[in-house]
């Protein structure tokens, strides 16, 4: 029974990691030095893919070392792979499903949390370029007040910023 406990602590632990290598890699990888793939996301879609899917591939290179070594000798790090897939998952779920609705499913959020979320997506989204945009994570975020607030500032302090009005991506 302890070694249950102790695979789904490792499970939630690799689950709850994941947003903040998803906050740091948003930030100053996707709006850094990999700008030329994440660019396709803040733009009109073309197709149903976009460049910045390649992404979803270097996500899934860990979970599925983890995975694989986890069922070669290294029980614990199935639990590890298995918590970054579902956070996985749950990113493709809230990011493409709800939030841009590549898959049409008519959920509209209704609890606070799901609105606040859904709302600090797009409040990142209302900056033009990959300069001056706020809200990097996915299952947590600011209020939205202060996301808008934290973002006027930084438009200030840039003057070449356009902002787009809320809720336009």
């Amino acid at each position: 029974m302890s070694h249950l406990f102790t695979n789904i602590g490792v499970m939630l632990l690799c689950f709850f990691a994941m947003e903040a290598v998803a906050f740091l890699s948003h930030k100053y990888v996707m709006h850094g030095f990999l700008w030329c793939w994440h660019e396709s996301h803040h733009t009109a879609r073309e197709s149903w893919f976009e460049q910045n899917d390649l992404f979803a591939f270097m996500f899934a290179v860990p979970s599925i070392a983890a995975i694989w070594f986890g069922t070669n000798g290294q029980p614990l790090l199935l639990w590890a792979g298995i918590g970054i897939a579902l956070y996985g998952l749950v990113y493709f779920i809230f990011h493409d499903v709800i939030v841009h609705r590549r898959i049409r499913t008519g959920y509209i959020p209704k609890s606070s949390y799901m609105r606040r979320i859904v709302e600090a997506h797009w409040v990142h989204h209302s900056t033009k370029g990959k300069e001056g945009a706020v809200s990097f994570g996915f299952i947590y975020s600011k209020p939205v007040a202060e996301l808008v607030e934290e973002r006027d500032a930084l438009a200030k302090s840039r003057k070449d910023q356009t902002l787009k009005p809320h809720g336009v991506s």
